[in-house]
């Protein structure tokens, strides 16, 4: 990702950080990056890892978090799971936000620098949850629960997971918000090692990361993009709880969600052009979230 400098020190933007597990990580050179070429970020969205970095960031302990975790070893990261050993999540996430908050304080999200919001995913209602209010690491917790992994949040009564779920890269919680430009960044997004505009570091090469695999086939069975992935892992996982649950086909819309969110955010006004197609993985997930629902409740 290549950022040009600024002439002169422009107004605040703000960053959208997206999902992505371990590849989330990689946020923290974006902020690096964006901060060593004159941008001031004037408030960061984030959903899943990057509502974590993103968080920690506004919060002003980056650097710390960044070096605790680049000195973790495996046996440290075995410590901080702690087990559930029930339906709800594998892992409850106590251990690891406690040593988080240890590392960063505990914050409101209200008294941060700079403006902040988590995405969450409800887990009744099957929709995003903007949380810019109450204490800073609850926030965390409910946008990094990984369904199945991670226990649901319980927050103001709503049970709240993984905000990747629906919102990936989540730019939407931006756009009340007045502002000279939004970066948004996607790390799960295809991209070849090779930039042909920039020469390799010598560590790249040592590494192999110097030749452009970008042309090589795709298993056609392996879904892509961060929903995709997480559609499947969804789908995959309600196959073998429901026996008489067949996998569907991975190849259109789901047409009762696609009316389902028309009818959400009301009817398109005239000259709006075409609707935009709904997003296929997208549609499982929330299908997938409905099952997950009434697996609860029963």
């Amino acid at each position: 990702m290549r950022i040009p400098a600024p002439v002169a020190r422009p107004a605040g933007g703000w960053l959208v950080l997206g999902a992505g597990g371990a590849r989330g990580l990689a946020h923290i050179g974006v902020v690096q990056a964006i901060e060593a070429r004159g941008y001031q970020i004037a408030g960061i969205a984030g959903a899943s890892m990057g509502a974590l970095v993103g968080g920690i960031y506004a919060a002003g302990r980056l650097e710390e978090y960044s070096e605790w975790a680049r000195g973790l070893e495996r046996g440290d990261v075995l410590r901080l799971l702690d087990f559930a050993f029930g339906f709800p999540g594998l892992i409850r996430g106590e251990r690891v936000i406690g040593a988080l908050r240890e590392l960063v304080g505990d914050h409101l999200i209200e008294d941060l620098p700079i403006p902040y919001t988590a995405v969450a995913t409800d887990l009744a209602s099957q929709r995003e949850v903007w949380l810019n209010r109450g204490k800073l690491f609850d926030a965390i917790r409910a946008s990094i629960a990984i369904p199945m992994i991670f226990t649901p949040q319980l927050l103001d009564g709503r049970e709240l997971v993984d905000g990747g779920l629906l919102a990936p890269v989540p730019i939407a919680a931006t756009r009340q918000m007045r502002v000279d430009r939004v970066i948004a960044v996607d790390v799960n997004g295809p991209v070849s090692w090779m930039n042909t505009k920039l020469e390799p570091r010598p560590e790249e090469i040592a590494a192999g990361h110097g030749i452009d695999d970008s042309t090589e086939a795709l298993d056609e069975d392996q879904p892509g993009s961060l929903r995709e992935r997480m559609a499947a892992l969804w789908e995959d996982w309600a196959v073998a709880t429901t026996p008489s649950r067949k996998k569907p086909r991975r190849d259109g819309p789901d047409v009762a969600f696609a009316r389902h969110h028309a009818g959400a955010h009301g009817p398109r006004a005239a000259g709006a052009g075409p609707a935009r197609p709904a997003d296929p993985a997208l549609a499982r997930n929330r299908h997938l979230l409905r099952v997950l629902a009434r697996l609860r409740a029963g």
